[in-house]
């Protein structure tokens, strides 16, 4: 079987938009992303704020980013 191989970056939260979702920019990189949360963060009600450090999965098609966990 073939197992999914997720992406994982860091990233610092730079804007907070509309429908939790959020302008990410990634270590290492100029450009900003965009990134939304996950089920489970939603869930538990877990907050981000602007400045915290967060763990991004990456869309292996170069979409949105989904945040994984906060740091």
């Amino acid at each position: 079987m073939n197992q999914k191989q997720e992406l994982k970056s860091i990233g610092v939260v730079v804007e907070s938009l509309p429908n939790a979702m959020f302008r990410i920019q990634l270590d290492g990189q100029e450009d900003l992303m965009i990134a939304y949360l996950s089920g489970k963060m939603r869930r538990y009600k877990i907050k981000v704020l602007i400045g915290d450090k967060v763990e991004v999965i990456l869309d292996p098609y170069g979409g949105k980013g989904r945040i994984a966990r906060r740091m």
